[in-house]
């Protein structure tokens, strides 16, 4: 008998020996090619970098995966509870591994004869999606459960379910809860009811299957089962179960600004911060990130600050368009977009080209079908409803010609001549007809007739750049017409040549090379030959006259060529490469005349910051999109200061200032006038016209526009910096200005202001017919009282016969 025992004893023990063997065996199998885990310790997934305007609104975001990290103190406590009810109700208690649950799903698998149960806590799924892969296998489930007991050793409870609750996928491309209430309730996770936070809680299991906007019944189904839970646990109350069964669900994601409004910026920016995270910056600037260049951006969760004003930005882009589309109706119709003879193809466009009715507001535009043509106009389809387009609006639809400019083209009368039958252009809605003004899209019906105006998309593109000269503040960039059709950014990729916007450069170096505003400077023609190439250069006025001796601020007000090449031929072009290269000119000069006229190519947004220093008492702002860039959370990684230099006198900026207001009052740029405010201008255009520009300065905004063909085809006659350009400027302006308090130029010390004679540049007498008040360098102003003396200027020893001699 007591062998016996002994025996089984012996054996028992045996057994349990074999047993602890067998197991450590696993163990050793088990761990022998385990990942370390550590780096879950410092938890970094890819994370939705954000951009912001200086409003703190978003322009838009980069990410790889649409995940937005949220701690577990912004989440409302009912959130994470509703996963624990649907996941690992146990969490708080086990230690990484929950056995009841593994024994429960042991048996269910061996009743099935497969893996169909897992039996995982929050921390095994943790390590399975951040550490291992997916397959269905014990061996996974066992080297899960070991990387799960140790990670418990390392990290707190909230601070695993804070990486589950970032890392999970939710469905519909959300990552963690975040992007997951952004994506089904267009709202921040904070602010999810018990409801809405048991929906998300019921998708990890399958986030395809219980997806409410493709399959509500079975999310709700899902839903249902986690309240019952959170109920059971008594983690809700009867009365917040009742609420919650009986919410309506309102499925609704969060709009998501990127690319819409602000696209130029937002894509400038993009390049901007892959270079400065670039490896080698990043080792340069001491910035510590996990990752750094493209990866940086689109997986850091970065939060970037800009200087954009979103109501600055939708006013740019607004007025660009606008003035493009101007544009290209000066040139005349280029045509339908397609022509559809069959009966059967015009149906099928119709049928293809549904027409909601919400988009049916004032001015909005809409693909046509042309379906009958008389002299009065063509009657017009579009999805289910009709309209008609009045030969009034299509007075511009001249056959085009570049040669003559739209003013002496006669207007279209009949509009058989422009359309026919099969047709299809693109209209703007004007207003629904039988005086339906406030009519509401939800009123409008097959029997609606609409009142359209045919309309033309531009293919001429253009940029407008608008900086803030205290700070270099870039407050709007446009780059195009359309950013969806063509991401090239004109604003800052397009380099072309300035024409007359380079003038002011030639004219503040003569201020401080003998000339004043009252100097006299000839304009006649003028010949040069180029000894390099023996070239001969005959340059004109863009009116093709000669106005004889002119004073130096009208020869900047009108805009005249000649008297700028004078000018430059007698104080030498290096001064006034210098003299560009110390405003900011990034590019490289000949140095010849031609300079003078622009023949220097330059991109809007360098131009811009060149004339900040004539709007800002001399001084040069570098310009600023980006303020700061913080982490995910937000610490700071770079900080980006104004940076500003003198680049020329406050004197000299002044006076100059001074002449480009005159440039409004009297000149090219007198569109600027409706503002009603003390501002300065300068237009510009290259030959044939294939590039227009205007630059618009206050003490508080300097704004470029630039127009022209990418292939720089010339534009038209009278397609100039005045036409072209400068209603652009003026369209945004009129927006923006009431944000600024009205201000003038501060004069500072060292000016005097007197009222010359506008003809001869003297002091203005009793017989002056003409004459302007203008600032003068002290010691530099006209002493002479016209009609007692010669003239006065930087030519006053020669009379006025000696200039007139020079033309010939």
């Amino acid at each position: 008998m007591n062998r016996t025992l002994t025996y089984f004893l012996i054996g028992l023990l045996s057994l349990v020996l074999l047993g602890i063997l067998g197991l450590g065996g696993i163990y050793v199998w088990a761990t022998k090619d385990l990942p370390g885990f550590t780096r879950i310790t410092d938890y970094r997934p890819p994370l939705v970098t954000t951009v912001y305007a200086r409003d703190n609104s978003t322009i838009g975001y980069f990410y790889r995966e649409k995940r937005f990290l949220a701690r577990l103190d912004e989440m409302p406590s009912h959130l994470p509870l509703a996963f624990l009810a649907a996941e690992d109700d146990s969490f708080y208690r086990h230690e990484g591994i929950d056995f009841r649950a593994i024994m429960r799903a042991f048996m269910k698998n061996m009743q099935a004869g497969s893996i169909r149960q897992g039996g995982s806590t929050i921390t095994q799924q943790v390590i399975k999606r951040l550490l291992l892969t997916s397959e269905r296998s014990y061996e996974r489930k066992i080297k899960e459960a070991i990387l799960a007991y140790r990670l418990e050793r390392y990290l707190s409870k909230d601070e695993i379910l804070t990486i589950y609750l970032n890392q999970i996928y939710l469905g519909a491309g959300a990552y963690g809860v975040e992007s997951a209430a952004r994506t089904y309730f267009g709202k921040h996770v904070g602010e999810l009811t018990i409801a809405e936070a048991a929906l998300l809680a019921g998708l990890p299991q399958a986030p395809s299957k219980y997806n409410p906007l493709n399959n509500p019944e079975a999310a709700f189904s899902r839903q249902l089962y986690v309240l019952q839970r959170m109920l059971a646990l008594g983690w809700i109350t009867s009365e917040q179960y009742d609420t919650a069964i009986n919410e309506e669900m309102v499925f609704t994601s969060m709009k998501d600004p990127s690319w819409g409004t602000g696209s130029w910026y937002l894509e400038e920016v993009r390049r901007r911060l892959i270079e400065y995270l670039s490896e080698d910056n990043m080792e340069k600037q001491g910035i510590k990130l996990e990752r750094y260049g493209e990866d940086a951006v689109y997986e850091s969760g970065l939060h970037v600050y800009t200087t954009m004003e979103p109501k600055h930005q939708a006013a740019a882009e607004e007025a660009l368009r606008q003035g493009l589309i101007d544009s290209t109706k000066r040139r005349g119709w280029r045509g339908p977009l397609e022509h559809l003879e069959a009966k059967e193809a015009r149906e099928a466009f119709l049928q293809e080209n549904p027409v909601a009715p919400e988009t049916l507001v004032n001015n909005a535009w809409v693909k046509v079908l042309v379906t009958n043509v008389s002299q009065k106009g063509a009657d017009v389809s579009f999805g289910e409803y009709s309209g008609f387009m009045d030969v009034e609006s299509m007075h511009w639809c001249r056959t085009p010609d570049p040669k003559v400019a739209t003013d002496f083209v006669a207007a279209v009368k009949d509009a058989r001549t422009v359309v026919k039958a099969g047709d299809v252009v693109w209209a703007q809605i004007v207003l629904p007809e039988n005086d339906k003004k406030d009519a509401e899209p939800a009123q409008f019906t097959a029997d609606t007739k609409f009142k359209l105006a045919i309309a033309q998309e531009p293919d001429v593109q253009g940029a407008l750049v608008s900086i803030e000269p205290d700070s270099g503040d870039v407050v709007a960039l446009v780059g195009g017409y359309s950013f969806a059709e063509s991401q090239y950014n004109r604003a800052v990729q397009a380099k072309r040549q300035p024409g007359s916007a380079f003038k002011p450069i030639v004219y503040s170096t003569a201020l401080d090379n003998g000339y004043t505003p009252a100097s006299i400077v000839l304009d006649a023609p003028f010949v040069y030959t180029d000894d390099a190439t023996a070239k001969i250069w005959r340059p004109e006025n863009f009116s093709g006259k000669f106005y004889g001796p002119t004073l130096l601020r009208t020869a900047l007000v009108k805009s005249r060529n000649l008297c700028t090449i004078r000018i430059a031929q007698a104080i030498g072009i290096p001064p006034i490469v210098e003299r560009a290269k110390a405003l900011g000119f990034d590019a490289p000069f000949p140095f010849d005349l031609s300079v003078s006229l622009g023949s220097v190519a330059v991109s809007p947004l360098n131009l811009t910051e060149v004339y900040t220093a004539f709007a800002h008492e001399g001084m040069r702002a570098k310009h600023r999109m980006v303020t700061s860039i913080k982490s995910a959370w937000d610490e700071p990684i770079a900080t980006f200061e104004p940076e500003q230099t003198e680049a020329i006198s406050p004197q000299n900026a002044y006076i100059m200032a001074s002449l480009m207001k005159e440039v409004v009052r009297d000149g090219t740029g007198f569109r600027a006038k409706v503002l009603k405010r003390p501002l300065g201008g300068k237009t510009g255009t290259s030959n044939d016209e294939r590039d227009a520009w205007f630059v618009l300065i206050s003490p508080y905004l300097v704004t470029v526009s630039y127009v022209g063909f990418d292939d720089l085809t010339p534009m038209g006659k009278w397609e100039t910096g005045s036409r072209a350009a400068s209603p652009i400027v003026v369209d945004y302006r009129r927006a923006v200005e009431e944000d600024y308090p009205v201000q003038d130029f501060p004069m500072p010390p060292g000016i005097v202001q007197v009222r010359i004679d506008g003809n001869t540049g003297n002091l203005a007498g009793p017989a002056s017919s003409l004459s302007y008040f203008l600032p003068f360098k002290e010691g530099t102003q006209p002493t002479i009282v016209e009609g007692s003396a010669p003239r006065h200027g930087a030519d006053d020893s020669k009379s006025g016969e000696d200039l007139m001699k020079q033309m010939f």
